[in-house]
């Protein structure tokens, strides 16, 4: 059996090894031996791919489940600690919150009538959410979960309560190739231009009715390509839109579908996430906000605009749920990626006490 590690070295070995959405495989197996060293009472890659160890007998009383992600979109800056900061792809979104979800259950240990699962998801990045998924109807078949932890970067004093929807497009138009000289000639890629501008205007609309960003609609234009094969000109773009809790969402398929024909173009839209919010008042938020203070901190609440696997568990399971772990979001998929090494320890302290507290210990 390999020999336990401490929790920034735990933290920097998994930044290092690189685990792009759909090749997880390696960074789960060292988390999986990570976990057994560290004295998990089971520890293996499920089905799905997700790394999963659980603390506590499967027939406990009650069920905690800290679901994290252990992949990252691509891009791999040099892995360092500098200055108090451990940098690298992951370091703060999300294998930094992972991370302290495994060292902070690890010192803890079993607790009487509580079974502690934690779960390094894949595809987390992707649109498929694939070890979500797995997880979410596992769960559901199994019939006993009291309360979820999402494994998200919020800073150790903070809670995050809701993540917005999603909505991917894709718009595609053709037409007879012309010359652009000709009379009347517009070229292709005016029609996802066109388009495009409706979508903007749709929104607008919208969030004039609405104040603050968490309570709008939030479109993004991702790509726009166009092409020929000599007879026939195409356009194609991707559009992302980040969507409000309550959305109709066949409303808003429609309008966009209609937006497309208006243009002489027809859209595909995919990777839905209706928005969700959990509630503030519950057991596991009050055992967090105490363990915040515990450590010093002035506890507080966050919304996101961005999505996470709390939009695919947590209508589902319907229970207490909230995101929690450190690292600045604004730092997100970006080449400066960095967390503190101070605040992720602080974390793993904040969540043992968070789940004493919460099992009544």
């Amino acid at each position: 059996m390999n020999q336990s590690i401490d929790a920034v070295e735990l933290l920097r070995q998994a930044v290092a090894i690189p685990s792009f959405s759909g090749r997880e495989a390696a960074v789960g197996e060292f988390l999986v031996d990570q976990m057994r060293a560290l004295g998990y009472s089971r520890a293996y890659v499920d089905r799905a791919g997700n790394a999963v160890g659980e603390i506590g007998p499967v027939n406990a009383e009650h069920t905690l489940v800290m679901l994290g992600h252990m992949d990252t979109v691509p891009g791999q800056p040099p892995v360092r600690i500098e200055n108090g900061q451990l940098y690298g792809r992951g370091s703060v979104d999300a294998k930094g919150p992972l991370c302290t979800f495994i060292a902070g259950t690890a010192r803890v240990g079993a607790l009487p009538g509580w079974r502690f699962v934690v779960v390094g998801a894949v595809e987390e990045e992707s649109a498929t959410s694939k070890g979500a998924r797995f997880i979410r109807d596992r769960f559901l078949a199994e019939g006993r979960l009291d309360a979820c932890v999402i494994g998200e970067p919020s800073s150790w004093n903070r809670l995050t309560l809701g993540y917005k929807g999603r909505l991917l497009v894709d718009f595609h138009a053709e037409a007879t190739m012309g010359h652009t000289a000709g009379e009347n000639a517009v070229g292709i890629g005016d029609a996802a231009v066109r388009w495009w501008i409706g979508v903007k205007t749709l929104a607008e609309t919208f969030n004039t009715r609405e104040e603050g960003a968490f309570a709008q609609i939030l479109p993004s234009l991702r790509t726009l390509h166009t092409d020929s094969d000599g007879l026939r000109d195409w356009v194609d773009a991707k559009v992302g839109l980040r969507l409000p809790v309550g959305l109709d969402i066949h409303w808003l398929q429609a309008r966009l579908a209609t937006l497309a024909e208006d243009c002489n173009g027809t859209v595909h839209s995919y990777g839905y996430e209706a928005a969700y919010r959990g509630p503030k008042n519950t057991p596991l938020v009050r055992a967090f906000l105490a363990a915040i203070r515990q450590q010093g901190g002035k506890p507080g609440f966050k919304v996101k605009t961005g999505t996470s696997d709390m939009n695919v568990v947590g209508p589902a399971w319907g229970v207490p749920i909230l995101a929690y772990g450190p690292g600045d979001s604004r730092l997100d998929h970006t080449p400066q990626e960095h967390v503190e090494v101070a605040e992720y320890l602080r974390a793993v302290e904040v969540l043992a006490v968070a789940l004493r507290r919460l099992a009544g210990a």
